[in-house]
């Protein structure tokens, strides 16, 4: 007979916290907060100048609230970091800290399988599950967010949004890094690494997430945000030995700019070569819908499209990062929905 679990008898741990970031979240919110309410004592729920109701909702849960001050330009990873500030005012003496998106639910059974691996392995600073889209055939979009969390168990060089890190780990890089719009959470990886610490990517189920992604719109911009991403993870560690993100900006370059150009410049004095240059982009574009069809993925011919497609739009972020990094310009965040 299955053992019935007492209220009581559910972990609650003392030794760890939670901080959620949202805005704008909704419903979505709600539904994060109460998957963490019955297990964690000390939770923590950032606001980035919602305009909903999102701060109440949070409040009537009697949730600790932090309101981001709006003179300063909302990411992210300020949000997490002013979230850690106020979890160490509350509760100084944690070993854990479990940062998770407004619009996700955490599962279960994550938390405590998650301190148990902490408690186990000293050397490791990160664990981070399986990250699944709650509603991933509503969309193309959504398909293509399910596919991007799935990635290998076991050692990681870096973990996404929803993660449980050690907090001693976490002092000793001081965090995110501010004023980075995305990417934060591989870069401050690439900082743990270099102190010795390990990441790891656990095979349990940690939390689903509502991307909510509907149109080409939203898809084009979570891109151009992606771009963005890889050429200041580039510029900023890229002169590391690991060589952070220069294989994903270069390979950005290649296909949105390299080969264009190009195509342009020999279309007046050697078509052939004009032509089959843009023959590359077939080939391309059959070789990753094989690929797809070969590892059982859906939509195997759209996201091929969808993915050389997604070179132009990083390529649009990687000109905006350049062209901020250039003129001194504020980088402003990306926002999808």
């Amino acid at each position: 007979m299955e053992k019935l679990v007492l209220p009581e008898e559910m972990f609650k741990s003392e030794c760890v916290g939670v901080v959620v970031i949202g805005r704008n979240e909704g419903h979505r919110l709600i539904v994060c907060l109460d998957s963490l309410t019955e297990k964690v004592k000390h939770i923590v729920y950032v606001d980035s100048g919602s305009e909903d109701d999102s701060v109440k909702h949070a409040e009537e849960l009697n949730v600790n609230v932090v309101q981001l001050d709006l003179s300063t330009p909302f990411t992210a990873a300020r949000a997490r970091n002013a979230g850690f500030a106020r979890l160490m005012q509350i509760a100084p003496d944690i070993d854990y800290v479990q940062f998770v998106d407004g619009d996700c639910e955490v599962v279960e059974t994550w938390l405590e399988a998650a301190v148990d691996y902490l408690d186990g392995y000293d050397e490791v600073a990160v664990v981070c599950g399986r990250r699944r889209e709650r509603y991933p055939n509503d969309s193309i979009y959504n398909a293509m967010c399910d596919l991007e969390w799935n990635t290998p168990v076991g050692n990681a060089k870096a973990c996404g949004g929803d993660a449980m890190m050690r907090v001693k780990a976490f002092k000793q890089v001081v965090g995110y890094t501010d004023t980075l719009i995305a990417g934060e959470e591989p870069e401050l990886c690439v900082r743990l690494r270099k102190n010795g610490w390990k990441i790891e990517r656990l095979d349990e189920e940690m939390t689903l997430h509502d991307a909510a992604m509907k149109t080409f719109s939203q898809w084009w911009k979570r891109n151009v945000r992606a771009g963005h991403a890889y050429a200041e993870g580039s510029f900023l560690h890229g002169g590391s030995p690991e060589r952070h993100w220069v294989k994903e900006t270069l390979r950005i370059l290649i296909w949105a700019l390299l080969i264009p150009i190009l195509i342009i410049l020999t279309l007046f004095f050697h078509w052939q070569v004009s032509l089959a240059l843009a023959y590359l982009y077939l080939f391309q574009f059959v070789r990753l819908a094989l690929k797809n069809l070969q590892q059982q993925r859906p939509f195997p011919w759209k996201l091929a499209g969808f993915s050389l497609m997604s070179k132009f739009a990083e390529f649009q972020g990687l000109v905006q990062f350049y062209k901020q990094l250039v003129f001194g310009q504020q980088t402003k965040l990306i926002e999808y929905k």
